[in-house]
């Protein structure tokens, strides 16, 4: 039995925190269409992880300060970015960019600069599970914080402002958030990866339901799923973990896109039909 192994039990244990966390905040991160920030800070992780590592500083270190600091300007400069996609993928690619530069003058970190980028939930220690529980415990208990008045600044923005939301410092504190996990989430899936995690169940998730409270939840417990399941599909085969998970995410968001398409052409026939019926 896979179980019987304890990086097994580790690997189910770290997976199954970060999905789940992952699966919340991702889909205010859809409802707020920022998912391209979640992946800019992905690779600004990057960054941040090989110049720690090129220093000799913890590579986790690196990607959660760096991270931190790039969420906070991107909240502070929200309105701006939503207007520059440009901008802000010159800034992920130039960050991506100093990663590999770092990396050509620390070649010995090779083999973790691998695991950045792709994922290695197998290698979770103990250690590092007790930091993914907590980072994680951290962004759940911020995210009960400000659900309310962020899911208010997201859906009537110019009522929220009008009522006294403080919309920057919500938009700091959630990115700020969203950069917490995605420093949780390279280390399940990598930084190519992230939108695996982070947005593919809540995109899924938001195809099918329109119920705030049922959909966070839809979209934790399918997260959750799609990890599990790509263990235990790695476990099988001996493929990497990192392409069964999102192979599994891919494939549930196209099913979803299926259902949705047929669901809407459901709604319009009948429509159509007392249509033609009145000529």
């Amino acid at each position: 039995m896979m179980l019987d192994y304890d990086f097994m039990q580790s690997a189910f244990a770290a997976s199954g925190l970060v999905a789940l966390v992952a699966g919340v905040v991702g889909y205010f991160l859809v409802l707020r269409r920022q998912a391209f920030a979640g992946h800019a800070l992905s690779h600004v992780g990057f960054a941040g992880a090989t110049g720690a590592a090129l220093l000799g500083w913890n590579p986790m270190a690196g990607l959660l300060l760096v991270t931190l600091l790039a969420s906070t300007w991107m909240g502070s400069m929200a309105d701006r970015l939503e207007r520059s996609d440009v901008a802000t993928a010159a800034v992920l690619s130039l960050a991506l960019g100093f990663g590999m530069l770092f990396l050509h003058f620390y070649t010995s970190y090779a083999t973790e600069a691998t695991a950045l980028l792709f994922g290695n939930v197998l290698a979770v220690d103990v250690s590092t599970l007790w930091l993914l529980a907590g980072i994680g415990a951290i962004c759940l208990a911020l995210m009960a914080l400000i659900a309310r008045p962020l899911l208010f600044a997201s859906l009537q923005p110019e009522l929220a402002e009008a009522k006294g939301v403080p919309m920057r410092g919500i938009s700091v504190l959630f990115l700020g958030v969203v950069a917490l996990c995605t420093a949780e989430c390279i280390q399940i899936v990598g930084v190519l990866l992230v939108f695996t995690l982070m947005v593919g169940p809540a995109a899924t998730v938001q195809q099918l339901s329109t119920s705030l409270r049922r959909g966070v939840l839809l979209s934790a417990l399918l997260a959750v799923l799609e990890a599990w399941g790509g263990l235990t599909l790695a476990y099988y085969t001996d493929w990497p973990t990192s392409f069964w998970i999102t192979a599994l995410s891919s494939s549930a968001y196209l099913l979803a896109s299926l259902l949705a398409r047929l669901q809407s052409r459901r709604a319009a026939a009948p429509a159509e039909h007392l249509h033609n019926h009145s000529h």
